[in-house]
C-alpha cells in the first residue's frame, strides 16, 4: 500500500527540517519501501498510522525513526577505490612530512553509514602504515542514524556486504566468520571513534582534521544548505588538509571556501593556496 500525496508531503518537510536532505516529490517509492519495515519493527498497523503519530508527536520517537529510515545508507567497502589510493599514495605521506613533530593525524568520515568507509581506511593504515608505532592515526565516524551507527559499531557484515569491494585477502585476515556473517576484528572496531551526528544542526567538540571523507552525501541537500555544510567543513579542516568528496560531485557555484585539486586520479578540495 503507497502512501498518500499528503503524507508524503509531510514526511518530506519532516525529513528536510530535521536532516536539511531534500526528497524529490518523485520519490515517494523510497517512503513505500522503507517505511513499512519500520513501522512494523516499532509494532505499528501500517505507514499510514506512523505518519499520523508522527504528525501528533514531531519530536516523539516514531518521527525518529521515520527520519532516520529515510536517509540513505549505500556504502561500499573501498567505494571507488581511487580515493583509498590517493589517501595511501600521496595525501598521507605528505601530510606526515609535515607533522613529523606532532606524530598524529585525525581522518573524519562524516556520514559513515554501516562503516565500511572508515574500516577501509582503518585497514589501509594496519596493512601500510601500521609499523609506525609512534604515530597516532584517530578516525571519527559520524552518521544520522542511530540504528545504522549501532551497526557499524558491531562490525558484522552479511556475505553480500563483505564481498562489495572487500579483497578477499583483507576478508580473510581481518574477519572472523559468524554463521553466515562476517565481524571485523575487534582491533578495528575499537580504533574507530563513533559519534551521532546530524550535519545540519550543531555539532560537538572536534579536532582540527588532516582528511575528511564526506562523499556521496552534498548531493542530498539544497544548494543553501551544501554550502553552509562546506563552510563549517572548511573551518574544521586543517589549512594544509583535504576533503574528499563523491567522484561526480563539485563545489563549484557552492561556495569558495575550499577549492578542487587534482592530486593522482582523485579530486580533493583544499583551502586556497593564498590563505596558507
Amino acid at each position: 500500500m503507497s502512501l498518500l500525496r499528503t503524507d508524503f508531503d509531510f514526511v518530506r518537510e519532516l525529513v528536510r527540517k530535521r536532516t536539511g536532505i531534500v526528497l524529490d516529490e518523485r520519490q515517494s517509492y523510497l517512503a513505500d519501501s522503507r517505511l513499512g519495515p519500520i513501522a512494523r519493527q516499532l509494532g505499528i498497523e501500517d505507514m499510514a498510522e506512523l505518519v499520523r503519530r508522527s504528525r501528533l508527536s514531531p519530536e516523539g520517537n516514531e518521527a525518529r525513526s521515520l527520519v532516520e529510515a529515510m536517509t540513505t545508507n549505500e556504502t561500499s567497502f573501498f567505494r571507488d577505490l581511487h580515493p583509498f589510493e590517493t589517501l595511501r599514495t600521496q595525501i598521507l605521506p605528505e601530510l606526515m612530512e609535515k607533522r613529523r613533530s606532532e606524530k598524529r593525524i585525525n581522518i573524519w568520515c562524516a556520514a559513515c553509514s554501516t562503516g565500511q568507509e572508515p574500516y577501509s581506511i582503518a585497514m589501509m593504515l594496519h596493512e601500510h602504515f601500521g609499523g609506525l608505532s609512534d604515530w597516532r592515526f584517530q578516525i571519527t565516524a559520524t552518521d544520522i542514524s542511530t540504528p545504522v551507527l549501532e551497526r557499524a559499531r558491531e562490525g558484522l557484515f552479511n556475505q553480500l556486504e563483505a564481498g562489495r569491494g572487500l579483497p578477499a585477502v583483507l576478508l580473510v585476515k581481518h574477519f572472523q566468520r559468524e554463521g553466515a556473517q562476517w565481524r571485523i576484528k575487534s582491533n578495528f572496531r575499537s580504533a574507530i571513534d563513533w559519534r551521532h551526528l546530524n550535519l545540519v544542526e550543531a555539532w560537538p567538540s572536534f579536532p582540527m582534521f588532516d582528511v575528511i571523507f564526506i562523499r556521496n552525501v552534498l548531493i542530498y541537500f539544497s544548494p543553501e544548505t551544501r554550502k553552509s555544510i562546506v563552510d563549517r567543513l572548511a573551518r574544521q579542516l586543517r589549512r594544509d588538509g583535504s576533503v574528499f568528496l563523491g567522484s561526480s560531485e563539485s563545489l563549484i557555484g557552492v561556495t569558495d571556501s575550499l577549492t578542487g585539486v587534482q592530486v593522482g586520479r582523485s579530486t580533493v578540495f583544499r583551502h586556497h593556496q593564498s590563505e596558507k
